[in-house]
């Protein structure tokens, strides 16, 4: 039984060469994310879309969700977009701030200064009873 050799033409190789594109595709929604010691930042670039457009906001304290909004019903925005993310654990809600300048836009999402819980001591009783025990 003979078996051919698969051999690729120049061709393939300069198909799959990155270095032939001027740049790196990036989807048209595409939101960066990255992350200091103290928040989470989130950008994303929305040429075209007026400051008014643009609507960011928390649902039920575990979501992130940025998109472009009409101003009234008779306008469309310039851009259509949406995109929602789950928020990380331990980050302040209530200190999330949004910026938009030059067509990007910024959202910081603050970090949660509390990294746990704390027990008073005067609040355990003196005598602890054993409800249940481990298997």
């Amino acid at each position: 039984m003979e078996y051919s050799t698969f051999q690729l033409s120049p061709w393939h190789y300069m198909l799959a060469s990155a270095s032939l594109f001027s740049h790196q595709f990036t989807p048209e929604n595409y939101v960066r994310w990255t992350q200091t010691p103290e928040s989470h930042i989130f950008s994303a670039d929305l040429p075209g879309v007026s400051k008014k457009e643009i609507k960011v906001e928390v649902e039920d304290s575990i979501y992130l969700i940025i998109r472009t909004e009409a101003i009234d019903e008779s306008t469309k925005p310039a851009k259509s977009f949406m995109r929602k993310f789950r928020l990380p654990r331990m980050v302040d809600i209530d200190g999330i701030s949004a910026g938009y300048q030059d067509g990007v836009l910024t959202v910081t999402v603050p970090r949660s200064l509390s990294r746990g819980f704390y027990i008073d001591p005067a609040d355990i009783p003196e005598r602890l009873e054993v409800v249940a025990r481990a298997a």
